[in-house]
């Protein structure tokens, strides 16, 4: 499949808010770029198993929420690494914008679901996809960009810049309700 310019594609948010000193940092053959509304087919999915176990819900309903997520803007940012050649994503990550109260009516970034597929990990696209998406944060106007790993990660995350601050904690739903959101 040949690689598919941006023009050319329905993007999640516009192209111009990823971060070009970060992008000038991919080899020729990786381009970076925010979610596209086709992204299913370029295994958007595939690469996010890396992280967890993803039930494909169809390409329906992936379109559906790809439309929510566009549907709240100046909050989510997905962003993807592709291969141009294949034409196929390597790697992902996700920055959502929480409005505060407090600071000020402040603004903190929340980092997600940083993914590189197998085939291309050490090859600092994780770095990058971090990079940009702190770069998306800091360009908002956030006073600050969090995000929870696990304890083996951590030192990753401290050659991004990032300091292990405080703990997480998490109460998950019984299974039973632990379904698709009835939003």
């Amino acid at each position: 499949m040949p690689f598919t310019p941006d023009a050319q594609l329905d993007l999640a948010f516009p192209a111009e808010l990823v971060p070009i000193e970060v992008a000038k940092q991919l080899p020729a053959e990786l381009h970076l770029r925010p979610l596209a509304s086709t992204d299913y087919h370029r295994g958007h999915l595939s690469v996010l198993s890396v992280l967890t176990v993803v039930t494909d819900p169809g390409e329906e309903a992936w379109r559906a929420q790809f439309e929510a997520i566009r549907g709240a803007p100046h909050t989510y940012y997905p962003i993807v690494i592709i291969d141009k050649p294949s034409d196929r994503i390597v790697a992902v990550g996700t920055i959502f914008i929480e409005r505060k109260f407090l600071r000020g009516l402040g603004c903190v970034g929340h980092i997600e679901d940083i993914a590189v597929d197998k085939s291309q990990q050490g090859k600092k696209l994780g770095l990058r996809i971090i990079n940009a998406l702190t770069a998306i944060s800091e360009n908002s106007g956030c006073y600050k960009t969090i995000l929870n790993c696990s304890d083996s990660n951590i030192p990753f995350y401290e050659k991004c810049g990032f300091q292990k601050k405080e703990n997480e904690m998490a109460k998950y739903a019984p299974t039973e309700r632990a379904q698709t959101p009835r939003l």
